[in-house]
């Protein structure tokens, strides 16, 4: 198991077919998502983008098994050994232990899974600097800023060395300036890791940014309108090509803007 996520391997493609889910309300059945469809490449880097209450985090959470599939289905690939894929997710907010270090909060995962007391801790370590947090491995949640304890929670979530790492808008509370830093981090730690990676985000130009692949989701019910892939011209934020692609892709999300519902 501790194999996984190793750079050169390549991580599983996530299949969603035909995925539909209802909530109940007081004011009568909601319907979230309606007929989604969406692949994600092995070892790729997906970005879901769309309006607000479109219904991407829902998704996410089904990929993710914390929430139950009521139509269509969702394929993760098994490894070659024949074991399932190992997930691991990032949430809007870290939901670090206040009462551990930054240290015991990434290590704490990993003695949960039977890893070595030595082998979790130069593990944690490693990653405590990947995401530029040295010297704070002994500091607590509350001598941090929101930027450093969402690392904390990408540094917690890296050293499970998950095949596929889900990510529900984790830069959404920062800063721009702490954003934009993270964002490249992010992409520079996921380049060459081999892991598939699914990234919500309702902020297009981030989409447009990180993602190998983006997913424009409609309005609710949400539902898939167009698969992109950004050319490395289109992802360079300097270039008129990166203004152009966001612009297309507000442009596909107007009506909703229209209508009301915030991108």
């Amino acid at each position: 198991m501790e194999n996984r996520g190793d750079a050169g391997a390549t991580g599983p493609e996530i299949r969603v077919r035909d995925v539909g889910l209802k909530y109940s309300t007081r004011n009568g059945d909601m319907q979230a998502l309606s007929d989604c469809n969406l692949t994600v490449p092995g070892g790729g880097f997906a970005c879901l983008a769309g309006p607000s209450g479109c219904g991407k985090s829902t998704l996410l959470d089904l990929v993710a098994g914390l929430a139950e599939l009521q139509t269509g289905e969702i394929e993760i690939d098994a490894q070659r050994s024949g074991q399932p894929a190992q997930l691991a997710v990032v949430f809007h907010k870290p939901a670090l232990f206040p009462w551990k270090t930054v240290l015991g909060n990434i290590t704490f995962g990993l003695r949960a899974r039977n890893v070595p007391r030595a082998e979790a801790r130069a593990r944690a370590e490693h990653y405590i600097d990947l995401v530029g947090l040295e010297g704070f491995a002994g500091a607590y949640p509350h001598e941090l800023s929101g930027g450093m304890a969402q690392r904390v929670g990408i540094a917690r979530a890296l050293a499970l060395k998950p095949d596929v790492l889900l990510m529900d808008e984790p830069f959404a509370a920062v800063d721009a300036q702490t954003r934009a830093v993270l964002q490249e981090q992010l992409r520079h730690i996921t380049e060459h890791s081999g892991m598939t990676v699914v990234f919500v985000t309702h902020d297009v130009s981030e989409a447009v940014y990180l993602g190998d692949v983006v997913f424009v989701m409609s309005g609710r019910p949400g539902r898939i309108l167009r698969r992109i892939e950004p050319s490395a011209e289109q992802r360079d934020r300097a270039s008129g090509e990166f203004a152009h692609l966001t612009a297309e892709i507000f442009d596909l999300l107007a009506p909703k803007i229209k209508s009301g519902a915030a991108v």
